[in-house]
Parts: C-alpha cells; sequence; structure tokens
C-alpha cells in the first residue's frame, strides 16, 4: 500500500470547521449532513476497510488518531464515523461471515458515494444485546427474500445510513440468530425521530421500525444458533475501546483548550492579573493534563497491542474503557470548576463539552458490568 496521507492532521483541519457547526446542531438537535460530505471528499470513509475490499486499511491507532481529531471537533460526527470504521473492520474478518461480495459492495460504495453503514442491535424491550437476550425483531423467509418486522432503538446516524446491519431472529425453530444486511429506504422502513438527549444532540440516534420490509435473498451476512455466539466479542469490544476513547478523550481535550483561553483571559479585578497567575489554578490544570496523558497512554498502547495482533483479554479492554471515559469525565468536571458560571453558560462551548462527555458511561461495557468482571477475576470467583 502507498504511504498514506497523515490521515490525523487531514481529520484536524476538517474538525475545525465541524466545530463552527457543532453548537448549532446541538442547540437544534439537527444532523450534521454536511460533515460526512466533507469527511467523503477527504476520503476519510474507507480508511477502516481491508485493502483487498478496495478499503485504505489503517491501522486501529491511526483511526484512533482520527476519531480523537474529529471528536474535538464535534463528537456526534466522530460517533457515527466510529460505527463506520467498527463495521468496516469486520468485513474482512473470517469469523464474522461477511458474503464476499456484499463486503465489496460496501466499501466500493463507501468510496464511491460516502454510504455509510451502522449496526441496529439495542430495543426498546431487551435494550444492549449484551446483557442477554433474544432479538424481538424477526426475519421471515421466503421465496421472494426475507421478511423483516422489528423495532430498534439508538440507531446511531440513522439519517444518513445507506445501510443498517439488523440484528435478528429467524422464525424457525429453533431460531437463528444474526445479522441482516438491509438497504435503507425500502419499502416498510419508518424512521422515527426520538433522539432528543442530553448529549450529542446531533448524532441522529433515532428508532428504526420495520413492517414487512422485503430484504433481498443473500443479504444475511451471518445467523447461527444463538448459543453459538459465545460470550461476547473480545476483539470488537478491544477496538471500541481504542475509538470510543478516543472520541470522548477529544471531547475532554476540547474542554480543557477552552478553559486555557479563558484562565488566560480572565483578569478578576481584584487579582489585577489573569487566572492563569494563581497556583491553584495551575494545579488544577496540571490534574487535566495528567488525566488526558494518561488516557492517551492507555488507548496508544492498547492500540498498538491489537495492531501487532495480540490478543487482549476482554476484562482489561473493558477495564481501559472504564478508566479512560471517567478520566475524561473527570477533566471536563475540573475545567467546569475552575470556569464556574462561565462553564455553564451556553454561550460558550464548555457545557457542551460536559453534556458530552457524559455519554461515554452510557456505552458498553458499563461500568457496573466491568468492576464485576474484574473484581470476580482478581478474587478468583
Amino acid at each position: 500500500m502507498n504511504a498514506p496521507l497523515n490521515w490525523g492532521e487531514l481529520a484536524s483541519s476538517l474538525a475545525a470547521d465541524f466545530a463552527q457547526r457543532a453548537a448549532k446542531h446541538d442547540l437544534e438537535g439537527s444532523f450534521p449532513f454536511q460533515n460526512f460530505t466533507d469527511l467523503h471528499r477527504a476520503g476519510l470513509l474507507t480508511l477502516a476497510a481491508p485493502a483487498e475490499l478496495g478499503g485504505q486499511n489503517a491501522t486501529l491507532a491511526q483511526l484512533g488518531e482520527v476519531i480523537g481529531a474529529i471528536g474535538h471537533g464535534d463528537p456526534a460526527t466522530a460517533l457515527v464515523l466510529i460505527m463506520q470504521y467498527v463495521q468496516h473492520r469486520s468485513l474482512g474478518r473470517a469469523d464474522k461471515r461477511w458474503p464476499r461480495d456484499l463486503a465489496q459492495r460496501v466499501v466500493r460504495e463507501a468510496a464511491e458515494k460516502g454510504a455509510l453503514i451502522n449496526a441496529l442491535r439495542v430495543e426498546p424491550d431487551l435494550g444492549t444485546p449484551a446483557r442477554g437476550g433474544l432479538p424481538a425483531t424477526t426475519a421471515r423467509l421466503t421465496p421472494e427474500g426475507w421478511r423483516l418486522n422489528g423495532h430498534k432503538v439508538y440507531s446511531t446516524g440513522v439519517p444518513v445510513l445507506q445501510w443498517y446491519a439488523v440484528w435478528v431472529r429467524t422464525d424457525e425453530t429453533p431460531p437463528r440468530v444474526g445479522t441482516l444486511l438491509v438497504p435503507a429506504g425500502l419499502p416498510g422502513t419508518r424512521i422515527v425521530e426520538t433522539w432528543d438527549h442530553l448529549g450529542l444532540r446531533a448524532s441522529g440516534s433515532h428508532d428504526v421500525i420495520f413492517e414487512e420490509v422485503l430484504v433481498p435473498l443473500g443479504h444475511e451476512v451471518d445467523l447461527r444458533q444463538p448459543q453459538d455466539w459465545g460470550a461476547g466479542d473480545p476483539q470488537l469490544q478491544a477496538e471500541m475501546t481504542v475509538l470510543m476513547g478516543a472520541l470522548y478523550t477529544g471531547v475532554a481535550r476540547a474542554g480543557r483548550d477552552w478553559l486555557l483561553g479563558f484562565l488566560r483571559e480572565r483578569k478578576p479585578s481584584a487579582l489585577g492579573a489573569s487566572l492563569a497567575t494563581l497556583p491553584r489554578v495551575q494545579e488544577a490544570v496540571g490534574r487535566i493534563e495528567g488525566l488526558l496523558l494518561a488516557n492517551d497512554r492507555l488507548l496508544r498502547g492498547l492500540a498498538r497491542d491489537i495492531d501487532a495482533g495480540l490478543e487482549v483479554a476482554g476484562s482489561d479492554s473493558a477495564l481501559i474503557k472504564s478508566l479512560v471515559t471517567n478520566q475524561a469525565v473527570q477533566a471536563v468536571e475540573i475545567a467546569q470548576s475552575l470556569s464556574s458560571n462561565h462553564g455553564l453558560a451556553r454561550r460558550n462551548p464548555l457545557e457542551r463539552h460536559w453534556r458530552d462527555v457524559l455519554c461515554g458511561r452510557i456505552h458498553t461495557p458499563q461500568d457496573d458490568s466491568v468492576w464485576v468482571a474484574a473484581g470476580r477475576r482478581a478474587l478468583g470467583v
């Protein structure tokens, strides 16, 4: 493969523009379509796909650098891009059983048309599949194709997606469980605009309802007996830790950057100098620097191990996810404490960074399951 462009620098350049639009999208809860047009034109939508499928075969470390840069500018855009990268990385994995023609088409259309893909897994009653249980969304095999019925929630990026990788169970006895690749916009598909959250408001994570949607034969990606799915996917979890950690560390870094400007410029009359001259302020900023450094080191080390083909224990990547997420939150909270009312004012971006960074705690695996698993492993029970 030819030497790549410096994708991180390219992403940083785009993110500076994204940041100019981020506040408006956050306020309106509107989707940043222009950002994805820009990402497509810059060639950043196929970075994660295998070279043999037409992708750019970027390393996980390189992807993390891109996501961190985009997350600094607009974390909602970075979240959608993470889903694209995770799905594209899975296309070349033998254990994911992607039909080669489908995998090639997904990458080709991303390169040519800017087509995006995400997995639609979470349901109103099931919650996240990571907690166990079978999906209520069903696929019924007919001579014409698969008839799909179901309701998915938190479908990140759905306003712009061209492909839905839908987690389903068949109506067979016993049922099989797996992924059906569904083109967006098929008759019977409805997007219900339910996303109205505290943070990542521009991610378009709405509900999708399927009512007798006819999906072409051959679009079944990987259907197995439920017990054959095992206890999870440690590699996917580790990759998500790197990318999600990069996103929320990017948010925390954006908060730090705003804070530094505020502290240098703010000169209370009673002090007669900027807040940046106060030792207690310098100490607090130093704590933020330590948290960000720890995150960078943890994420780079994990990415390096994965890129080297080393096996990473699921409990280890889960602990890193928890540490990095909570340290990003802590960094922004320190910034909030230093800026007082200014940091909570909507005219300043720090309050948005604070709302966005809190979303990191929601992603799987969540803290309770991480700590219980780590504790059980340490105790040998």
